[in-house]
């Protein structure tokens, strides 16, 4: 890796098997042996202001618990908000969420958000709706290098 060499982080809430799987494909995803970006993998949790300040991408993996965003994503914001909100304008930034019913209480928190973040959606909230379908982890994977490529190559 370069100097150059972009970070791509994905903080992903995966408290199940599947949802576990839809953050090893948007791992896997933005890892294409075709690309030269730094990518790391982190739960809300775990993720600190510094993590997103030193990224140039974030790609977000969230459930829909209660007709919103997952609690521990929502620490996840309120933990990393102010700290980043000056630095990090423009963020380039995608989302999926994994939601059982529609999802767009979630979406809608997720958009107030980033809003006021000023971060860049690169495309529409991703919404893997309803029962677990094996094409979810297809979609979630292609999302991710979709993000990771377009960093790479500066359009995002």
């Amino acid at each position: 890796m370069t100097t150059s060499t972009k970070t791509l982080l994905i903080v992903a809430h995966a408290p199940s098997p599947n949802t576990k799987r839809l953050a090893e494909a948007a791992y896997k995803g933005a890892n294409h042996p075709d690309l030269e970006v730094k990518v790391i993998l982190k739960s809300p949790q775990d993720t600190q202001p510094k993590d997103v300040l030193a990224a140039d991408a974030l790609l977000l993996g969230t459930t829909e618990n209660l007709a919103y965003m997952a609690g521990l994503t929502k620490d996840f914001f309120d933990r990393c908000y102010y700290p980043v909100l000056e630095e990090k304008q423009g963020l380039p930034f995608a989302v999926y969420i994994r939601a059982g019913h529609d999802g767009t209480g979630t979406k809608l928190a997720l958009k107030t958000i980033i809003t006021g973040l000023r971060w860049e959606w690169i495309q529409e909230a991703m919404i893997l709706q309803g029962k677990w379908q094996d094409g979810f982890v297809e979609q979630v994977e292609e999302l991710a290098l979709t993000l990771a490529a377009g960093v790479e190559a500066g359009i995002y």
